[in-house]
């Protein structure tokens, strides 16, 4: 069970508007297209990179004691803010709070560039579950009316689907997994809901060494998937790049992302509607208009006829292909 908690996609401007309705302050998400260090290099400052990828049901996660790359670090539990997965379809949510909540001023040794402005509300959220294990970190996680309550604000509307509960068939499904490389401290952390620990891939000593690090971390992890699996995303945690054109008085910049932000509420908003009394309208429109240049209503009961006829041809043809034999068999409508 998903507990109330819908499905929301790896998309840089519902993770920016996510973290803004939560009130955060001044960050914003990037989509990267390539592994190269460079890309990830100019949008400095960056916090962290949320990575979504196929969840590898049919390979090792990790041997007994350890990940595939990397160590645990049990020790960091204590110190970092780090969460068991306690429930499906919060892992991008999830994945966002572990770089949010490890960049707040008291958490860290950087410097003002490399922390976040959380709000009051996540403040209050983070004060409270440090005292926890990471387990129950999870579970106060999934608890969080606010938190919930604005995730499945951005999650596809569907008329047909109920994405909180588990449907039969989940299980021959692909399955999707969200998670954050982040440097905390000089260590930079994969830290992953579904792991005992966070996972140390050693020293990050400086911000200007993260890019490098983390995209070879991503290539090694991609290297273990067949070559023709490329669902992949990768996401980029920054800061709010309208700050930088303003600091720097480049107006275009700063006008390219105002517009990008209106992009982003209308695609948005969109996701919040679904289209089925629309689409239902159109398509009366339609029929109408075709009912009336065809002779108005008798034009609907030809259609009709001929639509059966077309069937009654059909299930000949498939008595013929199968030997003619069966006279009182069903038939298997096709098409």
């Amino acid at each position: 069970m998903s507990g109330g908690w819908n499905t929301i996609e790896s998309d840089a401007g519902v993770f920016t508007y996510l973290l803004d309705n939560l009130g955060v302050k001044d960050v914003q998400f990037e989509e990267l297209l390539s592994l190269d260090p460079d890309a990830l290099a100019e949008l400095y400052p960056v916090y962290g990179v949320i990575f979504l990828f196929k969840y590898p049901t049919d390979t090792p996660y990790r041997t007994d004691d350890k990940p595939l790359d990397g160590t645990f670090d049990h020790d960091a539990s204590e110190r970092l803010f780090f969460a068991a997965q306690t429930i499906q379809n919060a892992c991008g949510t999830q994945a966002l709070l572990s770089v949010l909540l490890n960049k707040t001023p008291d958490t860290t040794a950087a410097t003002p560039d490399e922390t976040i402005d959380i709000g009051p509300a996540l403040t209050d959220f983070r004060d409270f579950t440090m005292a926890l294990p990471p387990e129950y970190r999870g579970e106060a996680l999934s608890n969080s009316e606010l938190i919930r309550d604005v995730h499945n604000s951005f999650a596809k509307s569907s008329p047909f689907v109920d994405e909180t509960q588990r449907h039969p068939d989940d299980e021959s499904a692909d399955a999707f997994h969200f998670i954050a490389y982040t440097p905390i401290n000089g260590t930079l952390y994969e830290l992953d809901g579904l792991q005992p620990a966070p996972i140390s891939h050693g020293p990050c000593a400086s911000p200007a060494d993260f890019p490098a690090k983390v995209m070879a971390i991503l290539q090694r992890r991609i290297a273990r998937y067949d070559a023709t699996e490329i669902r992949f995303n990768l996401l980029a945690m920054v800061r709010d790049l309208r700050v930088r054109a303003r600091e720097i008085g480049d107006a275009g910049l700063l006008a390219r992302e105002e517009r990008r932000r209106r992009d982003w509420q209308f695609e948005n908003a969109l996701r919040r509607h679904n289209f089925v009394g629309f689409a239902a309208e159109v398509l009366r429109g339609v029929v109408a208009q075709k009912v009336r240049a065809e002779g108005g209503g008798g034009a609907y009961d030809r259609w009709v006829e001929q639509a059966k006829q077309k069937m009654i041809k059909r299930a000949e043809e498939r008595k013929k292909a199968g030997g003619g034999g069966g006279g009182g068999e069903d038939v298997e409508m096709a098409g």
